[in-house]
């Protein structure tokens, strides 16, 4: 799957060899604001194809460990780009290879849908702090624990708005899980804005997602409330 970026969102590369590991972190990507999944790749040769083809436009890869053609772990330093190891692989050895080699993050499978999508809310505040010229250490220290925490103590402050609010009820008075075309119709926004405010309520952990698959077509994100 490529997808042309042409946008300010961080494009980000997903290295997975199962197809539907892939594509459940590809929906939790591309729920969360500000991200966009360029590309899918199911090998270490077809991650180096991938990056030679979109460039400078993926900032971030989420990469397996083990893949066919060998370990992502000894990718990780050619990469020209951050990186999150997203694996089931448990020894603390590969955890201390893939730091050294320059891993941002070390997730272990399985995990949660909300926490990717609080790490990569982290990804995104530890841009925002370090894209200043010049840094004092505060900036710093910031920038990592978005990383390690994600940007939940920032972010929980801006979802005050009267229309998150209102979507917060809306969950508080739902008897299940809800759609993003439902919470449009209920709420009285369109479907693009509905999906920006969900996103928003997930990375910062107010909401919880999960994919629900069908017999065709992509997967459609299910949220509720958290806990």
């Amino acid at each position: 799957m490529i997808v042309e970026s042409g946008t300010d969102e961080l494009g980000v590369l997903i290295v997975d060899d199962d197809f539907r590991v892939a594509a459940l972190h590809a929906g939790i990507v591309d729920a969360v604001r500000g991200f966009r999944v360029l590309d899918r790749a199911g090998s270490i040769a077809a991650a180096r194809s991938a990056l030679a083809n979109h460039g400078s436009d993926i900032d971030l890869v989420l990469l397996d460990v083990y893949l066919p053609d060998g370990s992502g772990i000894d990718l990780v330093g050619e990469l020209p780009c951050d990186t999150f190891i997203v694996g089931a692989e448990t020894d603390a050895g590969a955890v201390r290879a893939a730091m050294r080699a320059g891993a941002l993050a070390y997730m272990i499978k399985p995990f949660d849908d909300t926490e990717l999508a609080r790490r990569l809310a982290g990804y995104a505040q530890y841009r925002r702090v370090l894209a200043a010229d010049v840094v004092d250490q505060h900036a710093v220290d910031s920038a990592l624990s978005a990383l390690r925490f994600g940007g939940r103590g920032s972010d929980r402050a801006e979802t005050g708005s009267h229309t998150e609010q209102r979507i917060l009820e809306l969950f508080s008075e739902s008897e299940g899980p809800l759609f993003a075309d439902q919470v449009s119709s209920a709420v009285g926004v369109s479907p693009a804005t509905a999906r920006r405010h969900l996103a928003h309520l997930v990375s910062t952990g107010r909401l919880a997602m999960s994919l629900q698959y069908g017999t065709t077509g992509r997967p459609r994100q299910e949220y509720r409330l958290s806990g």
